[in-house]
């Protein structure tokens, strides 16, 4: 800056109009996250996958869209619960130095017993405080509207999809209603039996997707998955093709009939002809705005692509 006076007019040289907001930084996919986490110092390669697989799959406190990472209500909700209680636990630094602590422990430079007891008195003192405040969330909130089926209070509750309305008279009473107002799905009819109790089947709507169910639940938890109506192209069997995933938790395509037919695709099956060799059907697959289709069948060069356009 030159030399200023009190009361000096200055004359504006250039005007520059543009304005700029503050973008908030993208979200994670699994491999940003994994870097994260190398980065702060938590875990390890070879408990990388298990984090993931229990974020994302065990506990549904994340779910993936397109490759990138969102947090589901339940994983906020636990996060706010948490957060006032165990303040230390949830701070990244703390993993990271339980991290170094444990490798101190590995080459004998400090004792297990010391770093157990220096950690376990803070936080038992923290676990009866959240014992005895922490919001019961299982338990349900009142909300002051009757069950319009048997009259009883409606609760606000938690469930794997995340929060809805329930009877305050279940198992009695099964009424429920998501908050937006709108019945929760219901159980779809289906043509087939329990090959355990021989109830009929239904298909229910979980946590990632549609699969089908006994409708004798939970006195008998058969299951099976929702296929996509593709035969497999295996010769000689009789299995449809279903969506599977892995222990990794990525997705895949496989035989109904595994595991005595081993089929499988890693892209989305499309219940098309391939026109060039006659196969059953095409795979099909989206990136950077393209949506890709190929023949699964060894030897054909069969490619499609097309911009996906948004209405």
């Amino acid at each position: 800056m030159p030399e200023l006076t009190e009361g000096e007019t200055l004359r504006v040289i250039t005007l520059d109009p543009r304005q700029h907001f503050t973008q908030p930084p993208p979200r994670f996919t699994e491999a940003s996250l994994i870097k994260a986490l190398e980065e702060l110092g938590i875990g390890r390669p070879s408990t990388y996958a298990s984090i993931l697989s229990t974020i994302i799959n065990d506990r549904g406190y994340v779910h993936r869209e397109r490759r990138t990472l969102f947090p589901t209500e339940l994983g906020k909700e636990v996060t706010d619960l948490l957060k006032p209680f165990f303040a230390d636990i949830m701070n990244v630094e703390f993993t990271a130095q339980m991290e170094e602590e444990l490798d101190k422990i590995e080459e004998g430079q400090v004792s297990w017993v010391d770093t157990v007891k220096a950690f376990y008195g803070p936080f038992k003192r923290d676990l009866a405080a959240a014992k005895k405040d922490m919001r019961n969330v299982k338990k349900g909130e009142e909300t002051g509207e009757a069950c319009p089926e048997c009259g009883e209070p409606l609760l606000e509750r938690w469930g794997r999809m995340g929060k809805f309305l329930g009877c305050s008279g279940y198992p009695e009473c099964r009424y429920t209603r998501n908050l937006n107002g709108v019945e929760r799905a219901e159980d779809q009819p289906t043509d087939e039996t329990c090959p355990t109790c021989s109830k009929p089947m239904v298909i229910k709507h979980g946590r990632f997707g549609k699969f089908i169910a006994c409708s004798g639940y939970p006195e008998c938890k058969t299951t099976k998955p929702v296929t996509l109506g593709i035969k497999c192209p295996e010769s000689g069997c009789t299995g449809e093709v279903v969506e599977r995933r892995s222990k990794k938790g990525r997705t895949f395509f496989g035989c109904s009939a595994y595991p005595n037919c081993k089929f499988v695709v890693w892209q989305r099956p499309v219940n098309e002809p391939c026109p060039k060799c006659g196969a059953p059907f095409v795979t099909e697959r989206v990136t950077r705005g393209q949506q890709i289709r190929t023949c699964p069948r060894e030897g054909c060069d069969y490619k499609q692509e097309a911009e996906i356009t948004v209405a």
